[in-house]
């Protein structure tokens, strides 16, 4: 079938349930999945993308291996979030280089142990008191930090423990390295934080702690550096909530959109950037590290619809669950600031680094991956709307208050983010995103009119 057939079940889908909806009736779900039955059908060239998806899975990157050996040969490395996916992939990594002792410290087990080697000690970072007693006992000569809450739909439900963990565990980890007395701290970040602002709490928790990460490297006495990752293929919640809904007949599969395609990555590819992170570190600035070429993004929908075509292959079931467009969920950005990429600029770097970050690209320790100085305008303000969040969060878990909270210092580091920009890049910007004013929601346009003030455009 072709691909406007196609288009025409999507669009009969969206009209026998409109999006929005919590739950589905069952004359809604027999009309959805017979229609789905018929879109898997239609997109037989599905089955390719699937293979593709977890083919990515794969892949590493070439690493120079004489450089990594002088550095961590003999050394004492600590990894927060060890037990995890990627954690457990840069163990894995890391024991390939000689160190003399590799740690874990976590609040638990997520995955499994990477090797015997390693000593696995239990801490949670939002508790500085237990960091500091295990990153002083062990006394490493550096720190990887990839401990998170990684989730955007739960960050939107658990707001309290995503900033605990994703802000003040960071800072926690900083800290105690700095009273330690710890060389150097790898920052493991997001490919979300390329937003100069987000409502969303997952993205403007890491955001956030890169500028808290920029903020102890100018202070010259650690050594700091950040990897962004995007999807990980090993550890994706996404797929994992395809496969559980695909073999439950009684589930609804809610895609957000049938339009979405997202850039995927291997967690051995993750877990390897950081060490060329590692490598990467400039004193006195953050240099933040990406993958230069992440392949054609997925397409979710044929990676759904193969899911199933593969249930029924497997089982010959016919009451498979319907897919339903739902829309998108708090915590997932529907349509991104159209001035985020300059077509100039957008081709030659990660898609991981937005328009004024590609500005601030600079040399790598690879030619698979790029890296830019995060620049920041220096102003007291987010000091000072960091310390009102910390406090938010000691005093209460109350979700709104501390949403404010968190706002407050998200449109602040915009500002520093700007008032540090190249005046070309904000211009550019500016120009790119004024066309779009009509369709832009209210958060969009006080981000356009900012650009346009620190750019001097009308």
């Amino acid at each position: 079938m072709n691909r406007e057939a196609v288009s025409g079940l999507v669009q009969l889908m969206a009209a026998a349930a409109p999006p929005g909806r919590p739950h589905l009736d069952d004359a809604d779900r027999r009309r959805l999945r017979s229609l789905t039955h018929r879109l898997i059908a239609a997109r037989p060239d599905a089955a390719a993308e699937h293979d593709r998806f977890l083919a990515i899975g794969t892949r590493g990157l070439a690493l120079p291996a004489a450089a990594l050996t002088e550095r961590l040969r003999d050394a004492t490395v600590l990894v927060t979030g060890g037990t995890g996916c990627i954690g457990s992939a840069l163990l894995r990594e890391l024991a390939a280089f000689g160190p003399g002792r590799l740690v874990s410290v976590s609040r638990g087990v997520t995955g499994s142990r990477a090797d015997e080697s390693v000593e696995y000690a239990h801490a949670d970072i939002s508790n500085r008191d237990a960091l500091v007693s295990v990153v002083e006992a062990v006394r490493p000569s550096v720190i990887f930090h990839v401990a998170a809450q990684r989730d955007p739909g739960l960050a939107e439900t658990e707001v309290h423990r995503t900033l605990s963990t994703n802000i003040l565990g960071t800072r926690n980890v900083l800290s105690a390295a700095a009273a330690a007395a710890v060389p150097q701290v790898v920052y493991a970040s997001t490919g979300k934080a390329l937003r100069p602002y987000s409502p969303d709490m997952y993205t403007a928790s890491k955001r956030a702690a890169e500028w808290i990460t920029t903020e102890a490297a100018r202070a010259g006495g650690l050594l700091c550096s950040a990897a962004r990752f995007t999807h990980v293929v090993d550890n994706s919640i996404i797929y994992r909530r395809l496969l559980g809904w695909a073999a439950d007949p009684d589930a609804t599969i809610r895609l957000h959109s049938p339009d979405i395609a997202f850039y995927a990555q291997s967690a051995r590819e993750s877990a390897q950037l950081l060490l060329l992170a590692l490598l990467g570190a400039r004193r006195g600035e953050l240099r933040v590290h990406a993958i230069t070429d992440l392949g054609w993004p997925v397409s979710l929908l044929d990676l759904t619809l193969s899911v199933l075509g593969r249930r029924i292959g497997e089982t010959g079931a016919s009451d498979l669950p319907p897919v339903y467009f739902s829309g998108y969920d708090a915590g997932y950005e529907e349509v991104p600031f159209p001035g985020l990429y300059d077509p100039l600029t957008a081709g030659d770097v990660s898609p991981l680094l937005n328009a004024f970050e590609a500005a601030a690209a600079t040399g790598s320790p690879s030619p698979q991956a790029d890296a830019f100085r995060l620049e920041l305008a220096r102003d007291p303000r987010p000091h000072t709307l960091l310390a009102a969040l910390v406090g938010a969060c000691e005093r209460t878990r109350e979700p709104d208050l501390l949403r404010r909270a968190m706002n407050k210092l998200s449109w602040a580091l915009l500002d520093t983010t700007l008032r540090a920009a190249p005046g070309t890049a904000l211009a550019r910007s500016a120009a790119l995103a004024k066309a779009h004013w009509d369709t832009m929601g209210a958060d969009h346009r006080r981000v356009l009119e900012m650009i346009s003030d620190s750019a001097g455009a009308p």
